[in-house]
């Protein structure tokens, strides 16, 4: 909070906006798509895909999309319904290998992105919008080819029973979380929005119970506001949480398919390095709060509350602990380290095949073993290149969205240097004399010079720098 009042305006629209191209041009990202590409996109949009042969039809499934209410880029689509014993998940993601050919120029352009990027002012999408927005996007009241996932569950919510086929399938709805919470708080929810969070709940207790850590960090957000643009920090809404657990169970289950198939590609992250556990229960002793010996990194990261100053500090400094995600692909044999540290379990992406590149590979892994042939050899060729082309494009991604927070802290802050503010240092580096500090409003994240800055409590900051040009903001102890 401000030790004083100072009125913080949302950032100037126009300079904010000048910023974000600026930024775009330093990082050499596209503009727009190539003719041939867009041409591509728009002749394949248009043609049919007529059920029959591996495409079975099950529009007759009422599915429904959950997403951010503006998007229009929908890879997934739910239906949940009960069954002896258990639960039944049919879960469509869209089908883009039908209309991208391996090797033309939609193919060649997503290899060449990788993901799609996202600004407050507009997307870089992965591939057209006459694709991804239109003809392979599960909007609705319109029938759509997807791969189709059905996942049975027993009654504690495990997986026992996995296929992926072809399908036509039509989605019913297209439903925002913010609706979708407002429901359920209300009592008015649908029978699938209260199957959703039964499910979803479920599958956070197997999470728990593996060992996986879902750390509650709340959201640095870039938001319009009015002309101009603020930051706020912003918790996922529990229907959120319950939505990505449908689309991690969907992952898990692929790579248990592809380890079984010994080929694919996998998104792993090593166990963490026990001299970051070492020096994480050193801090916690530090500021105070509990970790008895016989509790687990996963389980204490579940007894912080991020609102509370040592707890953030706490929680910021569990990121290094997730350090080295990546993909691993293997064809022949599996890799001798397939999980991912963090799900407590192998995992791969799949569900989201309009935004990311890998997910396209590794589902066509997933439906020709499912369906006990080879796997394309499109795919065999491409397992090698696709880790490195994806680490590439996360890490321009990183990149991009860090200069954009960057961006707009600066752009806040620039017409209050010398003012006191209360934050809390959330990170120190002793060797370097400086750290991290957190504003809660502004939203601010950025560092502080400084020896012996007290980790994990509220301090009172000088603002010395906020240069909207560099994009930097530095704090000093007032």
């Amino acid at each position: 909070m401000l030790r004083r009042q100072i009125r913080l305006a949302a950032a100037d629209g126009a300079d904010v906006r000048a910023g974000f191209v600026r930024i775009r041009a330093e990082l050499d990202l596209p503009n727009g798509f190539p003719a041939p590409v867009a041409e591509a996109a728009r002749r394949v949009a248009a043609e049919s895909f007529p059920v029959g042969g591996e495409r079975i039809d099950r529009t007759d499934l009422p599915f429904a999309t959950i997403d951010p209410a503006d998007s229009r880029d929908l890879d997934q689509a739910l239906h949940i319904e009960r069954r002896r014993g258990g639960y039944r998940v049919h879960y469509a993601i869209a089908d883009v290998a039908a209309f991208v050919a391996p090797g033309g120029p939609l193919d060649q352009e997503a290899h060449r992105r990788g993901v799609t990027l996202y600004a407050p002012d507009r997307r870089i999408p992965l591939h057209p919008e006459a694709l991804c927005e239109g003809a392979a996007s599960l909007l609705p009241g319109a029938d759509r080819p997807a791969l189709l996932w059905t996942m049975d569950l027993d009654s504690a919510g495990e997986g026992v029973a996995v296929e992926v086929r072809r399908a036509m399938v039509r989605s019913r709805a297209k439903l925002g979380y913010h609706e979708v919470q407002r429901s359920i708080d209300a009592g008015t929810a649908s029978e699938q929005t209260l199957l959703l969070r039964e499910v979803g709940r479920l599958r956070e207790d197997r999470e728990h119970d593996r060992g996986g850590v879902d750390l509650p960090t709340p959201e640095q957000e870039v938001v319009q506001d009015g002309s101009g643009w603020t930051l706020k920090f912003r918790a996922p809404l529990p229907v959120e949480r319950w939505n990505a657990q449908m689309s991690l169970m969907c992952g898990m289950a692929a790579a248990r398919l592809m380890l079984h198939g010994e080929i694919g590609v996998l998104r792993t992250l090593p166990p963490a390095d026990p001299r970051d556990l070492a020096r994480l229960r050193r801090s916690a002793q530090a500021l105070s709060v509990p970790w008895p010996d016989a509790t687990s990194y996963a389980a204490f990261i579940r007894t912080l509350d991020p609102t509370r100053p040592s707890h953030a500090a706490l929680l910021a400094g569990s990121t290094v602990m997730l350090r080295g995600a990546g993909y691993t692909a293997f064809d022949g044999g599996v890799p001798d380290q397939p999980f991912h540290a963090a799900l407590a379990s192998e995992y791969a992406h799949v569900t989201a095949p309009l935004r990311r590149l890998v997910d396209r590979y590794a589902a066509e892994t997933c439906v020709a073993l499912c369906a006990d042939r080879e796997v394309p050899e499109w795919v065999r060729l491409a397992l090698n290149a696709v880790p490195k082309e994806m680490s590439e494009a996360d890490r321009r991604a990183h990149q991009y969205e860090r200069a954009i927070v960057n961006l707009v802290e600066a752009a806040l802050l620039q017409g209050h240097v010398g003012a006191q503010f209360t934050g809390v240092v959330t990170e120190v580096d002793e060797r370097a004399a400086k750290g991290t500090v957190q504003l809660q409003d502004p939203a601010v994240e950025a560092s502080i010079a400084g020896k012996d800055l007290p980790l994990g409590e509220r301090v009172q900051l000088r603002l010395v720098e906020a240069d909207v040009q560099r994009r930097k903001v530095r704090f000093e102890l007032a």
